[in-house]
């Protein structure tokens, strides 16, 4: 089993910043990619931000330019820094991983975090 543990969300205000952590553990061979999905009450997740183990990333053109998302392969963590936080960027924002549990056999799986709240207020 995997375990993705985040932390960092709460309480901020419109132009401030958060920086969220994301840490796999358990039974882990390798971590192909790491990224951060949002959902707002009613709406659909989304993807924010991706990393490859390459160091590729990929953005959700909203947020382009304000959040940097970087990994810390030996650490098996993930990051999220958010500055200029915005009205929308509220939401439950979940830690997402595509893991290589073992290669003999190849055992592959999907896993999110339990999910952590970022609340952008005035």
């Amino acid at each position: 089993q995997v375990q993705l543990v985040e932390s960092g969300g709460g309480l901020v205000q419109v132009g401030g910043s958060l920086r969220l952590s994301c840490a796999a553990s358990g039974s882990i061979f390798s971590i192909n990619s790491m990224g951060w999905y949002r959902q707002a009450p009613g709406k659909r997740r989304e993807l924010v931000a991706a990393i490859t183990s390459g160091g590729n990333t990929d953005y959700v053109d909203s947020v382009k330019g304000r959040f940097t998302i970087s990994r810390d392969n030996a650490k098996n963590t993930v990051y999220l820094q958010m500055n200029s936080l915005k009205f929308e960027d509220t939401g439950v924002y979940y830690c997402h991983a595509g893991v290589v549990v073992t290669t003999r056999p190849v055992i592959t799986g999907d896993y999110w975090g339990q999910g952590t709240q970022v609340t952008v207020s005035s």
